[in-house]
């Protein structure tokens, strides 16, 4: 090494929401940063669901570090009470932050490993005194390399998203039935996209939010256009939990959503399916038959679309030594605050650097694949571990340890239980964080269907 490892760049993979709030406190505590994104422009992922509206208000979606950054550009921060589209949350404040960041943001720049300067992960000599290594791709297929002191992974789950399989692999045939599966909410604005669903019949499969969202959207749809319907899919029976918190979630927008689902299904533009695990996806000619794991055979379907949770991409950690849970490969230290085995109430101890560190000195965790398969993942949480991170690098130690977050409420207490039996579910006796979960309210008319992230 001919570069002192303390006059090295800190590297900031994926320039999301958790990313950007990183390098803006790092740039507020004087360290130099380089922020890596895949995109050829800032939020590339945010960008891809544009189409769907916020649960938070803009009140709870900005970070007071990006804030600092952005006033003197001149920057006005949009009404704190309203909730903005993914598309308004990065043309009104992440792509202005980016902006902001100027060249330490490198947009094209798909990393593809990270290491140790001449130690893979098998070598103990000296390993901790070794920069790291930040390999990535640009879009002509160039090989760039840049040398870290710290690398902070914000590169977030949008990517893989889970298969339609219920084991966690793609069900047989999933992948040959690619032509009619989406993985994504589906933008019924766009003309070409609206086509594919109208008069239609479509099996959603999923229990959460974004499931909760594409009922409420081809609902709406079926309102409007004769023969559209949907399958709603859920591995486990509808309990007083299945449709969320309801009234009782202290983010009105997101319990409105499951709402808006349980209208679906009240007014029959949905008819449930329970305790169904996918285990094959056939053909039958122009259409998709639904094979579930103990042989039940569903109607056959136009479309598909598959909303079973996302995953964290650790191919190009490989080389660095890691401590995951073994289940929802996010830290161990956080697992069992967001494990929705146990917990789904949304509600999480503080946390910063020291629990999103791992076993590599200098490398961290933040944002949403800090929290690994698990759900229920807010932009304020990643604000935070963005400001102790960044606090950590610094040296602050001090202020890093002091963390402070108050999440709210889901409105609904317990694990998911047992696939379809409502008792196991933890909504009969009590829950993980109260003696007793609230009760969803009975629905006689239409709910919002907007919200579906953060």
């Amino acid at each position: 090494m001919s570069t002192p490892i303390p006059t090295l760049p800190v590297v900031v993979i994926g320039s999301g929401p958790a990313g950007l709030a990183t390098a803006a406190h790092l740039v507020e505590r004087g360290q130099d940063v380089v922020v890596l994104e895949a995109g050829t422009r800032a939020a590339a992922a945010v960008r891809a669901w544009g189409h769907v509206r916020l649960f938070s208000t803009w009140a709870e979606l900005t970070d007071p570090a990006a804030e600092k950054l952005l006033a003197p550009t001149g920057w006005v921060k949009p009404d704190a009470g309203t909730y903005p589209t993914g598309a308004d949350w990065a043309e009104l404040y992440l792509q202005p932050l980016a902006d902001a960041l100027g060249d330490a943001v490198r947009c094209g720049a798909t990393v593809t490993g990270v290491s140790r300067l001449g130690r893979d992960r098998i070598v103990d000599a000296d390993r901790d005194a070794q920069p790291f290594t930040v390999d990535y791709r640009t879009p002509d297929g160039r090989e760039q390399r840049v040398l870290a002191r710290a690398v902070i992974d914000a590169s977030g789950t949008w990517n893989l998203p889970s298969p339609a399989g219920g084991n966690g692999l793609p069900a047989l045939g999933e992948r040959a039935a690619a032509d009619r599966i989406s993985y994504r909410v589906p933008d019924l604005d766009d003309p070409a996209v609206r086509a594919r669903y109208a008069g239609k019949r479509t099996a959603v499969i999923g229990s959460g939010a974004s499931a909760f969202t594409a009922l409420a959207s081809l609902a709406a749809l079926a309102k409007n256009v004769p023969g559209t319907r949907s399958v709603w899919i859920l591995r486990r029976g509808i309990s007083g939990s299945t449709f969320g918190g309801g009234t009782a979630d202290q983010l009105p927008a997101r319990g409105a959503l499951g709402l808006a689902a349980k209208t679906a299904v009240d007014e029959g533009q949905a008819d449930a399916v329970t305790g169904f695990r996918t285990a094959a996806v056939e053909r039958d000619g122009e259409q998709l038959v639904l094979v579930g794991d103990d042989g039940r055979r569903l109607d056959a379907v136009d479309e598909v679309i598959v909303l079973t949770g996302l995953r964290p991409d650790l191919s190009f950690l490989g080389e660095l030594r890691l401590d995951l849970d073994d289940r929802l490969q996010a830290p161990p230290a956080l697992a069992a605050e967001i494990d929705p085995n146990l917990h789904s109430c949304g509600s999480v101890r503080p946390h910063g650097h020291r629990e999103l560190a791992q076993p590599e000195a200098g490398l961290y965790l933040v944002g949403m694949k800090s929290y690994g398969r698990a759900p229920t993942f807010l932009a304020m949480t990643g604000y935070e571990q963005a400001r102790s991170v960044a606090a950590a690098v610094a040296g602050d130690i001090e202020a890093a340890d002091r963390v402070e977050l108050t999440l709210p409420e889901t409105g609904v207490c317990g694990g998911s239980g047992l696939f379809d039996d409502p008792d196991a579910a933890g909504q009969s006796g009590g829950g993980c964080c109260a003696p007793a979960a609230p009760q969803l309210i009975q629905l006689g008319v239409g709910a919002p269907t907007s919200g579906s992230c953060c």
